[in-house]
């Protein structure tokens, strides 16, 4: 928040706008200031105290995060809100000067609820106190008063800044031995530049501007524009060969000093510390002077020191500093030279960059050549303790009571919740960072079992307040049963994970009893990958419920090295024992005695009428009959905190009807479905309802009559009625819709509950009846997912509404709509006309079937032999590799040796490679006995058993190799050098390509709700067209985030990206690129580099800056864009298909036909191989093309190209939708100019192209048009203008640069108009719509430039953008030719 410390930091607005930077000042247009002060009204108070955790060192040793920086980034956002967030507690910030430790002053903007803690923050980040972190603040109040200020108070506990004429003064504090290791640690931390992640955009603008200050030379600019054409139609057809361009080199390190070790002087003897010696340090600096420093709990100073002994005195030069840095710009100038370029470098970069993200995403390439390994005497001491996540100094936190106490927190207002979801987010995020490191200590046998001498299957660990168990990944053992074994029914229910283990000793002494552990292991579900799975997304579900008094414990899951391990915080007490009874409700003993409490069953029953889960009866083994609101098999327990606490959710929603196999028993319904469903029946309800009412106005009668047919139908209701459910933004909308009126219905919505133990083992008490109905609402859901929504998505899939680009984004989209993973071999079925969905389908099944068996293959590999295991499988997979011994083992006795060692439980932890001899042998036997002929039969198996999907033989042949390396290595943590592989080759990949094996994490963290809702109204409103009242909820849900996520999270991107495309239809296209830029950083940090929404990101940054004429840099991140891409989807893809026809409308735009034809042409062969010769993508190609043969004067090609348009609109739409009739209008003008240039040129007459260059000029002239054009473009394209801002339904619902947006913005227009508004055309003030008019005049009729001279002249895009402007015919196409309304296609189109 440092108001005036920003020295050098504006410079980042260049970076930021690149050559827009002389527009960037220009205010958005969509809701002016309410004054000239921006200061006044920014709202980010908070914005950063995410990384002030409040378990921080006092001396803010923490991540460098660049507040003040942006304060000034969003301020024009904040300018223009703030009557919207007086909303979100009304906050106002104060100036508060600061007097330094050296006397230099500053500025921060702080708020009086601020904690000191927060200040300490501000002040870590300004560059003038960056480096002072053991110091006291002293506040100054108007009256002259002092306060000394601790780190855990509110400034407004102190004293009142609001009055005005306080300041604060850093005062020097004594240094210990923890806080100076603190400053050496920051004063590192400083001098180096891997804390700074400059994005590729970035980079693209700086070299852009340099180049545009170096010269303008257009012959330059050309040269560079063919080198990227070239570039971006080459390396489509060799993507293996891109891979090497995704990774920028890092950036070149700035060097301050030689280096800075802690001296082998330490520790200071006893009589040096009696005078206060803390530390020493050895340092090399620049000009290769060597020094000894003495630390001491006041200063830091040069020692004479030389050689082997200590000699404590100063030198004569008598240095010396209160800070480290301090010191060594007074004794090496070039020192303080170079500290001062990093702290420029730093500072010029977007404060985004200087950000760390909490969780990081894996990459699954590292840079080729790998870089050299350099002595760093620094990050070797780092790396010498073992710590794996826990603190070495001072008690370990407390994850379950933070958590608990965080969740305890008020959150009556908006203030209020925005503190508790903040600390929510960082207390879970640092839980999960470090449950990550303590999983690594547990599969590296670095961390002792706390029961060492049970059987190694149930080893359980507790390290740093964590408690780790194993989950065992069943899938093989379920193949090779044959799904034959029916014991499911009568094994112990004997889990894995802490909660039933240890916490039911009952259950503990009869699951032992009954049976061998080892077959316990092989036979128990609980303990599976899907049970694990299962287990969070019931946590999440009661997090997100949110029931006073009913706590869930801290869960994560970890992936590496082929185990899975579960993390979860420590129930308070149960390590202890001492509460023997405190298991109150649920059973650990799969029902045979269940416990059951009247004050755990309300709070139970409270979340299930959120949950939709219903209260029913059930049985247990003696014959009791209880009434429970929850699975069977939870556990409800009070901890020694008095809390109630529910475990094991693994069961929240029902089971789905439609897999009751022995083997199915998790296999269980999404809650999107149970919500989707629930909306379908009340929408039902109301059409039900309104339909009388419509025919008779006895509008009484007719809800009574209603409402009775509605409880005969509707056999999942429970008795009881239910409070609507405030926590479901999406339900509410539907309520909201139904209306008043239709209340009653809405409750009855409410009443639709289900029992998550029908089908299932359980015995259920109650009516035959009950039991029966409450069977047949799960089937009736089931059946609902079998028949409305898979058919549903299926096509979506093939309209390309739903456009998924890789596996991840396919798994996100079949989630979104409620569909489980385990229905992909049904989807892959349903998409066998389209090439590019078959495949992408049938790629996640190999990838999914092949991480079952790499991580089988892992578990039993010695750690020295990982890398070739590694390689040897990918080989195997990809090449044509026999077995490694030489030997070759046939697949059955493979498997069966690899399911005989599951089943004995030997590979399930790895403990086998901490054996000796014999066994380590014979499992790195085992791993290297695979073949690609074996490999490829176990995935073939598995795809039939797990996802009754049969590969085709050649399947192995037709897999894009690319796509699935790159998915494969992301779901199992691998990283491989980004180099040129020739996959042709029979051993692709060698152990030197190997560099890195991750942990993969799935978490709980909570997103927070507040904000989602103000960013689904937002949608709702940009649909509806009110620009300004969707820019203030974004900028609120923004600001929001900021304040409880920081910068670095996926629903900040979204808000940005929402932000972006706002800003582009009010036509401010400077500002665009600012919030699109930070989209763009926060992907790439959050998401991946080469995630899909990634390259839809800077797909949208060339739109926009194709919007500022700056076509040289659109190409460019359109090159970037076509790179990421083909990585995710391969080049065999209609959003690479509809990119190029973005590429190509930038081509036509700089003159450059015959390359823009090339990219049409293209486009046009991939949507006919991909799509079909009659998709309207295809169309869409063939109409783009008679644009630009149109502008070329080629008008008989365009009449061809145009009347292949009209064929395939008439029989996909019909010849009375208005995209065919405009259609039909383009051919009309095409034959008419036709005509009439063959007239001329009888006549000796002949119009040259003079037509058309005047109107590409006309709309150089006037770029504000451009985006209404790439709208039609890109909207017809499903790829182009608005296209690329848009909106997020599902996951990934994007055509060619973000489809999403198109149909965002052609729902919204269609609204807008049935209104009676008018409508700007995308920042197109609305007295511009005659030039649009007078352009069509000039291309439709043919008449000269100087004949439309005298019309009103205001410019237009490219004629071939001419394609589209909502509504207006003979304009074109309509930019719902793109995304295509699901309604207009014929049913008979697929």
């Amino acid at each position: 928040m440092a108001g005036k410390s920003s020295k050098g930091r504006n410079k980042k607005a260049a970076n930021t706008v690149a050559n827009a930077a002389a527009v960037a000042p220009v205010a958005p247009v969509v809701a002016p200031a309410a004054n000239g002060h921006p200061e006044d009204n920014v709202n980010l108070v908070e914005e950063q105290k995410v990384d002030a955790n409040v378990n921080a060192d006092a001396n803010g040793v923490l991540s460098s995060v660049e507040v003040e920086a942006n304060k000034v980034d969003v301020k024009e956002l904040e300018s223009e809100s703030s009557e919207n967030q007086v909303k979100q507690g009304d906050i106002n910030l104060f100036p508060v000067p600061v007097k330094t430790q050296f006397g230099e002053k500053l500025v921060l903007q702080l708020s009086p609820n601020d904690s000191v803690m927060d200040v300490r923050q501000f002040l870590l980040d300004a560059p003038e106190t960056c480096f002072f972190t053991c110091y006291d603040l002293l506040l100054h109040t108007k009256d002259g008063s002092t306060h000394h200020l601790e780190n855990y108070h509110e400034i407004s506990e102190v004293a009142d800044i609001t009055a005005g004429d306080c300041s604060l003064e850093m005062i020097s504090a004594l240094y210990d031995d923890r806080s100076i290791r603190a400053h050496v640690h920051r004063t590192r931390e400083l001098l180096s530049l891997s804390t700074l992640h400059s994005s590729l955009s970035t980079s693209l603008a700086l070299q852009h501007e340099l180049g545009q200050n170096a010269t303008a030379n257009s012959g330059d600019n050309s040269k560079k524009t063919e080198v990227l054409e070239l570039e971006n139609l080459g390396f489509m057809e060799d993507v293996s060969g891109s891979l090497s361009n995704l990774l920028s080199s890092p950036s070149k390190e700035i060097k301050c000093v030689e280096s800075i070790v802690f001296s082998s002087f330490n520790p200071p003897p006893s009589y040096r510390r009696l005078v206060g010696d803390l530390i020493y340090l050895d340092v090399v600096t620049l000009e290769g002077s060597k020094h000894c420093i003495t630390g001491t709990t006041t200063t830091f100073y040069v020692n004479s020191s030389s050689g082997n002994t200590l000699d404590p005195k100063p030198t004569k030069a008598a240095s010396e500093a209160t800070t480290l840095i301090g010191l060594l710009q007074k004794i090496s100038s070039k020192f303080k030279k170079a500290f001062r370029e990093m702290l420029e470098r730093k500072a010029s970069a977007h404060p985004f960059e200087n950000i760390q993200s909490l969780l990081p995403p894996n990459s699954w390439l590292g840079l080729h050549p790998v870089p050299e390994h350099k002595r760093d005497a620094a990050r070797a001491e780092n790396s010498l303790t073992l710590s794996f996540g826990s603190e070495l100094i001072g008690m370990q936190r407390d994850w379950n009571e933070e958590l608990q106490s965080c969740r305890e927190f008020p959150h009556a207002s908006p203030q209020e919740r925005i503190l508790r979801d903040r600390a929510l987010y960082k207390v879970s995020s640092d839980f999960v960072d470090a449950a990550i490191s303590g999983a690594i200590g547990v599969i590296s046998r670095c961390i002792p079992p706390i029961n060492p001498t049970d059987p190694e299957c149930f080893h359980m660990y507790v390290h740093n307040n964590i408690f780790f168990s194993f989950a065992v990944d069943s899938d093989l053992e379920q193949l090779s049963r044959k799904q034959s074994s029916d014991l499911n029914s009568t094994s112990s229910e004997k889990t894995l994970t802490k909660s039933s283990k240890v916490n039911g000793e009952n259950g503990v002494v009869e699951s032992v009893s009954d049976a061998p552990a080892e077959v316990q292991l092989a036979e128990s579900e609980q303990a599976t990958y899907a049970s694990s799975n299962n287990d969070l997304k019931g946590t999440k579900a009661y997090q997100e419920a949110d029931v006073p008094g009913l706590y869930n414990l801290a869960m994560a899951i970890v992936d590496y090295r082929g185990h899975r391990v579960v993390a979860q915080s420590v129930l308070p007490g149960i390590l202890q024992g001492d509460k023997s009874d405190s298991l109150l409700y649920g059973s650990v003993d799969n029902g045979k005695k269940i416990s059951w409490n009247q004050d755990f069953h309300a709070k139970v029953l409270e979340a299930s009428k959120r949950l939709r889960v219903k209260e029913h009866s059930v049985v247990d083994g003696s014959g009791n009959v209880f009434q429970i609101a929850a699975p069977v098999e939870c556990k409800g327990i009070v901890g020694s905190d008095d809390r109630h606490y529910l475990l094991d959710l693994m069961r929240v929603t029902p089971r789905d009807a439609n897999y009751t196999g022995p083997n199915s028993k998790f296999c269980i319904l999404r809650p999107e479905l149970i919500t989707a469903y629930c909306q379908a029946e009340a929408a039902k309800n109301v059409k039900a309802k309104r339909e009388p009412e419509d025919a008779s106005k006895s509008v009484d009668s007719s809800k009574d009559e209603n409402v009775e047919q509605v409880d005969q139908a509707d056999t999942a209701k429970t008795p009881e009625t239910t409070d609507p459910k405030p926590d479901e933004s999406v339900e509410k909308t539907v309520v909201e819709d139904l209306g008043s009126k239709d209340a009653d219905v809405a409750d009855k919505l409410e009443d639709i509950r289900f029992n998550p133990n029908v089908f299932t083992d359980f015995k259920l008490a109650g009516s035959p009846e009950e039991i029966a109905a409450d069977e047949e609402s799960v089937r009736k859901v089931s059946s609902y997912l079998k028949e409305t929504v898979l058919p549903k998505f299926i096509q979506d899939l093939c309209t390309l509404e739903v456009s998924p680009m890789d596996g991840q984004t396919l798994t996100e989209a079949l989630h979104a709509h409620g569909i489980n993973v385990r229905y992909i071999g049904k989807i892959a079925d349903g998409t066998k006309h389209l090439p590019h969905l078959w495949n992408i389908c049938s790629n996640e099944i190999i990838v999914r079937c092949a991480k079952h068996i790499l991580k089988d293959m892992l578990r039993d590999t010695a750690d020295h032999d990982i890398g070739h295991a590694i390689a040897h499988f990918l080989n195997c997979l990809f090449g044509d590799c026999q077995t490694a011994s030489g030997k070759g083992v046939t697949n059955n006795s493979q498997s069966k040796n690899q399911k005989k060692d599951v089943l004995a439980g030997k590979s399930a932890k790895g403990q086998s490679r901490s054996k000796v001899g014999g066994v380590a042998t014979k499992k790195q036997a085992s791993c290297m006995n695979l073949s690609s002929e074996s490999l490829w039969a176990n995935i073939l198996e598995f795809a039939k058993a797990k996802y009754q999907f049969e590969l085709p033989e050649d399947a192995r042949s037709r897999v894009k190799k690319i796509s699935v390396i790159r998915n494969l290595c992301l779901k199992v943590g691998v990283a491989v050098a980004a180099k040129k592989y020739d996959l042709s080759a029979g051993t692709p990949f060698q152990t030197s390509d190997i560099l890195n094996l991750q942990p993969v994490v799935k978490h709980s963290i909570p997103v927070c709700q507040e904000a989602k809702q103000l960013v689904e109204t937002g949608k709702v409103q940009l649909a509806e067209g009110m620009l300004n009242e969707a820019y203030n909820l974004f900028t609120e849900a923004f600001t929001i985030l900021q304040q409880v996520t920081g910068p670095m999270h996926r629903e900040v991107a979204n808000c940005c990206r929402y932000l972006a495309m706002v800003l582009y239809h009010a036509g401010d296209m400077a500002s665009a690129i600012m919030q699109q830029h930070k989209e763009l950083i926060i992907n790439e940090r959050c998401l991946g580099l080469d995630h899909p929404d990634t390259a839809h990101s800077y797909g949208n940054m060339a739109l926009f800056y194709h919007g500022l004429n700056q076509s040289e840099l659109a190409l460019r991140h359109m090159s970037r864009a076509l790179l990421l891409l083909s990585l995710s989807s391969g080049p065999d893809h209609p959003d690479v298909a509809a990119t190029y026809i973005n590429v190509a409308m930038m081509y036509q735009d700089i003159g450059k036909m015959n390359t823009a034809l090339r990219y049409l042409q293209e486009a046009l062969k991939k949507n006919e191989r991909l799509l079909g010769e009659e998709h309207i993508q295809t169309a869409v190609c063939y109409h783009a093309l008679a644009i630009a043969f149109n502008c070329v004067g080629a008008y008989k090609l365009s009449h061809q190209h145009e009347k292949k348009t009209y064929d395939i609109l008439v029989k996909q739409l019909g010849e009375d939708d208005s995209r065919t009739r405009d259609s039909e209008n383009w051919m009309k003008t095409f034959k008419a100019r036709e005509t009439q240039l063959n007239a001329q040129k009888q006549k000796g007459q002949a119009v040259n192209a003079l037509s058309a260059q005047q109107a590409i000029e006309l709309i150089k002239a006037h770029p504000d048009l451009i985006q209404a054009f790439q709208a039609a473009s890109g909207g017809a394209s499903g790829s182009g203008g608005n296209t690329a801002v848009g909106g997020e339904n599902f996951a990934r619902g994007g055509r060619g640069v973000d489809e999403r947006s198109a149909r965002a913005v052609a729902e919204a227009r269609k609204k807008a108009a049935a209104r009676g508004l008018l409508i700007r055309p995308h920042g197109v003030p609305v007295q511009a719509m005659p030039p649009l008019t007078q352009l069509l005049n000039i291309i439709n009729s043919g008449m000269t430039p100087e004949n439309a001279s005298s019309q009103d002249t205001n410019g237009v895009q490219n004629p071939e953008a001419t394609k589209v402007d909502q509504g207006q015919a003979p304009v074109g196409l309509g930019a719902g030719l793109g995304p295509l309304d699901p309604k207009k296609p014929n049913p008979g189109q697929k």
